[in-house]
């Protein structure tokens, strides 16, 4: 889909809740909660000013000893930053459904609808104090789709892929 999104079928059955192929039986699961990412837009202006400011000071030099040509490139950097900048700050939040199983928290389904994550964790909690109650299925329509970064000490770096369902997997780059 244009916009990274895409359904993800979670379904309860016979004491097990399942994400896509991801299984989680439900007496494995001690902690069913949600978790929220959004962009932090005071680091994206603080970013945007800086690179602003040097592009206007770089810009200004070589308009100076090169001309015209310098300054319209100057314009047009300033003009990418500015897209850049409207890019980050306009993108919605993220809502995840967050299991713990086992001592390990894990990051089942990621979607744009904070409603569909509320609805699903209601019904994980009911299906967890009544495993023998009739099967459920909730279709996440706006599930999302992307790369999840989880960076642990300093300096550290990686990328780790995430499929919209499941936990993700490892992979630098």
């Amino acid at each position: 889909m244009a916009d990274g999104t895409t359904t993800v079928q979670v379904r309860v059955q016979e004491g097990v809740l399942w994400v896509d192929g991801e299984a989680y039986p439900l007496h494995n699961i001690s902690h069913v909660g949600q978790r929220v990412l959004e962009v932090n837009k005071g680091a994206a202006w603080k970013q945007f000013i800086r690179r602003a400011l040097l592009c206007l000071v770089v810009g200004g030099i070589a308009a100076a000893i090169f001309g015209n040509i310098a300054g319209i490139l100057a314009v047009v950097v300033f003009g990418l930053l500015v897209w850049q900048l409207v890019q980050v700050i306009s993108r919605p939040p993220v809502y995840g459904l967050i299991l713990n199983t086992s001592g390990t928290q894990r990051d089942a389904v990621w979607s744009l609808d904070r409603a569909e994550i509320e609805n699903l964790v209601q019904e994980i909690t009911k299906a967890i104090g009544r495993p023998d109650a009739a099967p459920v299925t909730i279709n996440i329509k706006k599930a999302v789709m992307g790369d999840q970064f989880k960076v642990y000490g300093a300096g550290a770096i990686g990328q780790a892929q995430h499929s919209g369902s499941g936990d993700i997997r490892g992979g630098g780059r």
